[in-house]
């Protein structure tokens, strides 16, 4: 187990309030090496600000990307977050093409949902015709990595791109890499309730000793603790692995029949455990960050519609899956209402990060040469171009189903 991120929220204002950041960057460092020193692995110290279009004007998007890349950097942060576009402001999303092409390590986002718990179908266009644009920007499709789309997802969830602040106040959380304690559990496990009773005891004792450490540092720096975001992310090897920790449970195949209950149980076991919880909170199903699922994706065992069929019960979303690159903007349209739709309807957050590779077709060998990718082939997306009311500018109210007849 590892920290993924120590995340910090502020507000950066514009010009950017350059005392504000160096102080946020004398917290990032003293807080990885306080947890370094306590034992925990620290991977990445990160900032996230508060949506970009509630601090700045359309004509200082540029500059503003531009200077806070280098500041942030230089305070030790090696990725910036600036929020989601809103349907509030429509003109966000058009921009954010154009800001990820001019940036390295910066990540940005866009609300397929409203505040009134709507879809906007204009965000959902939006969205997708981000998606499109990007692919072609980077080798491989991977601006799309810094880009994702956001359904039901509230502030201070310390995953990127997905990290957002809210007020002024400045605060911090903590996004685990814990797949590998699943594994164990579950690898130890003679029953399903052993295997259950492992791994909370295995969160519970580490979140422990994560709050006793963000609990001193909240105090030193008089930064309010969000939480902790124990969703168990993976790494591309099979010991941190969350689709070998599934297949662990006893399903043959992680895909077939069984998938689902496999990650209901895994969700629920999670809910279980006690310990200060900010963001998601689930069970993370990145397809190109997990050996297993890009192994069985490779196998044609897993689709897009089976990880969206499993959102349902447990993680974030559809997460670095590798699509055509013929892919439209109207089919990646399709899918993230989709997304937005079981967000509402379940009242939980979800995103959608997905990846059309220029000059591939489905079945296609990804090809990565990155360390943080496991290799698979392109998946099929079975979406064709909305029409008719659903194609129109509408927001749509969706309730969260209540308990009982209706």
């Amino acid at each position: 187990m590892k920290i993924r991120s120590i995340t910090t929220f502020i507000q950066p204002n514009w010009p950017v309030n350059e005392l504000r950041l160096q102080k946020a960057g004398v917290f990032g460092r003293h807080a990885a090496d306080s947890f370094s020193k306590a034992g925990i692995p620290v991977q990445t110290v990160r900032l996230a600000t508060p949506p970009f279009g509630t601090y700045l004007t359309p004509e200082d998007y540029a500059s503003f990307v531009t200077r806070m890349e280098v500041l942030a950097h230089s305070e030790g942060f090696e990725y910036l977050s600036l929020g989601p576009a809103l349907p509030e402001f429509p003109q966000t999303y058009a921009a954010i093409p154009e800001m990820l092409a001019n940036s390295g390590n910066t990540f940005f986002s866009g609300h397929l949902t409203t505040q009134e718990g709507e879809i906007s179908l204009s965000a959902v266009r939006a969205c997708a015709e981000i998606i499109h644009r990007a692919a072609p920007l980077e080798e491989n499709g991977f601006a799309n990595l810094r880009f994702a789309a956001l359904a039901n997802v509230g502030p201070w969830a310390p995953f990127f791109p997905a990290a957002y602040h809210q007020g002024k106040a400045p605060a911090f959380a903590l996004a685990m890499e814990a797949a590998d304690l699943a594994v164990t559990a579950f690898s130890q496990a003679k029953s399903l309730k052993e295997a259950r009773d492992l791994l909370i005891k295995a969160i519970e004792s580490q979140a422990k000793q994560l709050e006793q450490v963000a609990q001193k540092l909240a105090d030193a720096y008089q930064l309010d603790f969000k939480g902790i975001d124990f969703t168990l992310a993976p790494f591309p090897t099979h010991e941190s692995s969350l689709g070998y920790a599934l297949e662990k449970l006893g399903l043959p195949t992680i895909g077939l029949s069984g998938s689902l209950a496999a990650a209901a149980f895994l969700t629920d076991t999670l809910d279980r455990a006690d310990f200060q919880r900010t963001g998601f909170n689930g069970l993370m199903l990145p397809l190109l960050e997990d050996a297993t699922l890009a192994q069985r994706g490779a196998e044609g065992v897993l689709s897009v519609t089976d990880l969206l069929l499993y959102s349902a019960v447990c993680g974030t979303g559809l997460d670095t899956i590798p699509l055509p690159g013929i892919t439209t903007a109207d089919q990646i349209a399709a899918v993230l209402l989709d997304l937005a739709a079981l967000s509402l309807r379940l009242n939980k957050p979800l995103t959608a990060r997905l990846m059309p590779i220029p000059g591939k077709e489905a079945g296609d060998e990804t090809g990565f040469d990155f360390e943080y990718f496991a290799n698979s082939r392109v998946l099929d997306l079975p979406a064709e171009p909305l029409t008719g009311l659903l194609a129109g500018d509408e927001n749509i109210s969706i309730d969260s189903r209540q308990n009982g007849w209706i």
